[in-house]
């Protein structure tokens, strides 16, 4: 897989990654992210953000002493976490002369034909206009995933959205350096996967279940989303997101993360 020649990237963030252990936001990691992918677009990349943490954010800024089990607490933190998170990446991203728009989204505009249309065309207007994407899933409307039904959670929206904008490379940063072959949370000689050609039950099954307690994902969410970036010729890279910087390296052909490449015949 040849990453340096991936023009339009679609980068998914988690809860993890954008906030500390206490439920605040980690600034350092998140102006790092906002850096890192303001220099790639100025490059001439095509920049895509996922970004999930709008319960999580909201959690921390009302101070919350953890996050709420009932649905419609969680939409109400999603609402205000919603806005403080835009807030800080409008803030970020204006910081290096680059403008943000955000998207949320819900399963039903994507299955419906005419509204998945224009969703497509806003994603490939702002893009024409070199504006960075930002995109959630709208959990104040859409109790699904909240829930456990809709997207299923962010993983999977971003290779949705990967789809639909016919990037070339999806990029899920998380809270461990790729896919092992044990968890190396508990094994300490834990080898890591550098790279899948092929994602069938065996790797599922290395994969795992639930990741951390402020988000709703894991490593299975992102090899499923894995498989559905590639079943349609989308190259996907699961790597650790405590430091950006190692996306330049990435996308100079080092092999960072775990890199899954896409099925034959479907570029």
């Amino acid at each position: 897989m040849n990453t340096f020649q991936s023009r339009r990237v679609v980068v998914k963030v988690g809860t993890s990654t954008l906030t500390y252990d206490n439920g605040k936001v980690n600034l350092r990691n998140m102006e790092k992210l906002c850096k890192v992918l303001s220099d790639l677009h100025n490059s001439g990349k095509q920049i895509i953000l996922v970004s999930s943490g709008a319960i999580g954010v909201g959690v921390g800024k009302l101070k919350l002493p953890e996050r709420p089990t009932e649905t419609r607490y969680k939409q109400a933190l999603a609402a205000v976490g919603q806005c403080e998170l835009m807030f800080l990446y409008d803030k970020f991203f204006g910081e290096y002369n680059n403008y943000v728009a955000q998207i949320l989204l819900t399963k039903d505009i994507v299955l419906n034909e005419y509204s998945k249309q224009n969703v497509v065309n806003t994603f490939q207007t702002l893009l024409e206009m070199g504006i960075i994407p930002i995109v959630n899933e709208n959990d104040t409307v859409a109790i699904d995933e909240l829930i456990g039904a809709n997207f299923g959670d962010n993983d999977n929206l971003s290779a949705i959205v990967a789809d639909l904008v016919g990037a070339d490379l999806l990029i899920i940063l998380t809270d461990i350096d790729g896919l092992y072959e044990t968890d190396p949370r508990k094994d300490p000689d834990a080898k890591r996967i550098r790279r899948v050609e092929h994602i069938d039950e065996h790797i599922r099954e290395m994969a795992g279940g639930s990741g951390s307690n402020r988000g709703t994902g894991g490593m299975s969410t992102k090899i499923t989303a894995a498989a559905a970036a590639t079943s349609v010729g989308i190259n996907t890279v699961v790597m650790a997101g405590d430091d950006p910087g190692k996306i330049y390296k990435l996308l100079e052909g080092e092999e960072i993360g775990t890199i899954f490449t896409a099925v034959e015949g479907t570029l």
